[in-house]
């Protein structure tokens, strides 16, 4: 007998094979590629070997097969010269769903979700210390700035809970403690306690009504919102079983923990890139002064802000501006065009329709003009194709400072010089194409996005913190709001609309959603006033109308209202209480409870939302922003962790026989542990498609690798046992762990462990043997490895 010993594995050849000679010979002369139709080949049950292989010095028996297969129906093969017909490579793949598989398929998958390792910044511990610094403080600075509306008057810290007051009956709430309920009323009542009626709030429950106390309910109760058409919660919870509820707002727990990390790793992705700040010039202040107006209080502070991120930061900026029409946003992405292309940088200003785009044109145009050195471009459709080429070839030369234009700015014919700057004015207006464009371009630009109700995503991620935003929230001096009235439609009161604006001498414009209907309308109006001169003309919004100081007005009428969804009435409701000047960006927080918040990295939210409701589930976030750094988990290196079981199982002979080089392989298996957890998937996976499923004694053996290279992940240093209790030593704290049990799908593990003194610690209830208690031990490594996602890994 011959024995060779590895990375604590044997490898023996002494087991018994009971292979037929006569297919030992066939399997060993055959050249599978050059046979040319399944039917040559021998059924799937002759080519199965009978294997005996020690374990612990007891025989032990289990089936194994090498690859063996026929080519397809075209002769060809793959790998070693072999394929799979499809019948057999289903069952085959069915066969091979072991508990190793499993785990691949889970990494990969949690992996697929989420940015590709390769985009993930690279740093050390002290790097990533600055960095989630940081962050918090870029966290507080959007919540201070956007959210100060929603600060309580008497802590005046950050609140998402609901004022029972402003309840009507049949909202559906959230309780912190209880869950979800309906909302029923407040009113007077006596306690127990006391004699003296005092106010309750009133909310149904599956199982019965609850009544607390005004004051307590302040504290406890949020609005249930979910982020779809779908207002109804699935059930309403039980007040005599909260563990339904705790398991929901458990799960939206580990849920926001990690879109927590998904920030963070974007946010410290866009900290890495690096372009030399723009220099300071005296010019600047002159191009200042030629604003014709005085700037309010928002516009000074957005003003400051732009400067400072083009002028004091290294990192690109991505800024939005965010402010009603009228309100002075393009001026500041004026200034901060003129830092750039005083600094021979080139500006994409890129805008949604073509009006809007030759409006941006002719403003930058006459502000520009009296530097003659800055050339002004505008690219559009309405251009000859000899002019379009023209400006084509002055953007890719430098001869064109600034470029105005729609999407077509975006092409691939559009070559930049020198591009410095992107301004994108009503970003919710662009494509889903426009959009992953402009965000490619963000990390090697700076970006200003302007916009007076900005996207989901967009909205998300200022609200957050982790993109800069500016709130221009004051009117400029004479500026009145729009009056909006919604009713339903009759010819009455459309006509008394009208005529009470023409009496005043004004304008007034009929939009409609579909052209179709245009005529009609124009045949209804041209008979009730004959005297009055009406035009049709496309592509008038809302937004260009009341800019002057005269308040203007804004009719919104709707069909029969038992016709509307319930969505479009909280629509129209959220238009009539959005109406005061510089209201656009609640009127944008409002549009994103309502219709969701869209795919805000990659995967809809709305089920994790759900189970707790989005004003919870806001208030969750913020407070888990707040304390981003209790959950940071730091590895430790692979050869750092010991793992002694003493179980070093024989390899079959047939398998080292079929194996081309067994000892290389068994340490490429090593090296791959070594690196990192995808390499030794890839390594696991590529010698399964190789040489099949490996037979028990090599599971064994890439077992141990797996709970080594995933103990060294979670910053587990020491793995060992004592009779009936397992025991892991390791460097992460009590609040990491217990986000770790949060996060377990396995009600056995999860209940099992305990975390005392930097030890994680199971006490199973009888001693195992070697191999069950290997996979005990694989199978609650895995567990927490699944929490990884949710941990800040720097």
């Amino acid at each position: 007998m011959a024995t060779a010993k590895t990375c604590g594995f044997s490898l023996s050849t002494d087991a018994v094979a009971v292979t037929p000679p006569s297919l030992a010979a066939f399997i060993e002369r055959t050249d599978y590629n050059r046979l040319g139709n399944a039917k040559h080949w021998p059924p799937l049950s002759s080519v199965r070997f009978g294997l005996r292989f020690k374990v612990k010095g007891v025989l032990s028996s289990s089936p194994w097969s090498p690859p063996v297969t026929p080519p397809d129906v075209n002769g060809n093969g793959y790998g070693n010269g072999i394929s799979v017909p499809s019948k057999i490579r289903n069952r085959t793949d069915s066969e091979q769903r072991d508990s190793i598989s499993l785990l691949n398929e889970r990494i990969r998958r949690e992996h697929c979700k989420r940015e590709s390792q390769s985009s993930r910044p690279a740093m050390d511990s002290e790097e990533a210390d600055m960095y989630i610094q940081l962050v918090k403080e870029q966290q507080q600075r959007g919540l201070q700035k956007l959210k100060g509306d929603r600060r309580g008057a008497a802590s005046g810290a950050f609140s998402y809970k609901a004022d029972p007051y402003t309840l009507r009956s049949g909202d559906y709430v959230v309780h912190k403690k209880v869950g979800i309920g309906r909302f029923v009323g407040v009113k007077f009542d006596v306690s127990k306690a006391s004699s003296e009626p005092i106010e309750y709030v009133f909310i149904e429950y599956a199982d019965g009504m609850a009544k607390l106390p005004v004051k307590q309910a302040s504290r406890m109760l949020y609005r249930y919102n979910l982020p779809n058409e779908t207002k109804k919660p699935r059930t309403l919870s039980k007040l005599s079983d909260t563990s339904a509820w705790e398991r929901r707002r458990i799960k939206g727990k580990v849920a926001v923990q990690k879109m927590v990390v998904d920030l963070m790793e974007l946010y410290l992705h866009r900290l890495k890139q690096r372009r030399p700040p723009y220099p300071k010039s005296p010019s600047m202040a002159d191009f200042a002064a030629q604003f014709p107006y005085e700037p309010t209080p928002d516009q000074k502070q957005a003003f400051m802000d732009v400067e400072r991120d083009l002028t004091e930061r290294e990192n690109p900026m991505d800024r939005l501006i965010c402010g009603d029409v009228g309100f002075g946003k393009t001026e500041v992405a004026l200034r901060a065009i003129f830092c750039v292309v005083s600094a021979g940088k080139q500006a994409m200003v890129l805008a949604p329709t073509i009006v809007l785009a030759k409006q941006h044109f002719d403003v930058i145009s006459e502000r520009f003009s009296r530097y003659h050195n800055i050339k002004v471009g505008l690219l559009s459709r309405f251009q000859t194709k000899s002019e379009k080429e023209t400006h084509l070839q002055m953007i890719k030369h430098g001869d064109l400072n600034i470029i105005v234009g729609t999407h077509s700015l975006l092409g691939d014919r559009v070559v930049y010089s020198n591009l410095g700057l992107l301004v994108v004015d009503e970003e919710q207006r662009f494509g889903v194409k426009q959009k992953e464009k402009i965000a490619s371009l963000k990390t090697s630009v700076d970006v200003l996005t302007l916009s007076a109700t900005p996207i989901p995503r967009t909205l998300y991620l200022a609200l957050t913190g982790f993109r800069d935003a500016s709130l221009i929230s004051t009117p400029p001096p004479e500026r009145v709001p729009i009056r909006t009235h919604l009713s339903a439609y009759t010819k009455d009161k459309v006509i008394s609309a009208i005529r009470h604006e023409l009496d005043r001498d004004g304008q007034v414009f009929y939009v409609l959603p579909r052209i179709k209907g245009l005529e009609e309308v124009m045949e209804f109006l041209a008979q009730s006033f004959s005297n009055v001169g009406i035009a049709i003309a496309h592509g008038k919004l809302r937004g260009r109308v009341g800019r002057a100081d005269k308040e203007a007005h804004a009719y919104l009428f709707y069909p029969d209202k038992s016709l509307l969804s319930d969505q479009a009435l909280e629509r129209l409701a959220a238009l009539e209480e959005c109406r005061d000047l510089g209201k656009g960006f609640q009127l944008a927080e409002r549009d994103m409870a309502i219709r969701g918040f869209g795919n805000i990295f990659g995967e809809q939210q709305t089920g994790d939302v759900g189970n707790v409701g989005i004003d919870l589930f806001f208030e969750m976030l913020f407070q888990s922003l707040s304390k981003v750094d209790e959950h940071r988990i730091v590895s430790v290196p692979y050869q750092s962790v010991q793992f002694n079981m003493n179980l070093n199982p024989h390899l079959p002979s047939e398998y080292i026989n079929y194996l081309e080089n067994p000892l290389e392989t068994i340490n490429e298996a090593e090296n791959a542990a070594e690196k990192d957890i995808w390499n030794l998937i890839q390594f696991t996976e590529n010698l399964r498609r190789q040489y099949g499923k490996e037979p028990y004694s090599m599971e064994i053996l890439l077992k141990k690798l797996y709970v080594r290279r995933m103990a060294a992940d979670l910053g587990i240093t020491k793995i060992y046992t004592s009779g009936k209790m397992v025991v892991m030593k390791t460097n992460m704290s009590k609040k990491v762990f217990k986000l770790m049990i949060d996060s377990m799908a396995s009600e056995i593990h999860r209940t099992s462990l305990v975390f005392e003194d930097g030890l994680i610690k199971a006490e199973l209830l009888l001693e195992l043997p070697r191999e069950q208690l290997l996979n005990w031990i694989f199978q609650c490594i895995a567990e927490l490895y699944a929490s990884l996602p949710a941990l800040i890994k720097y």
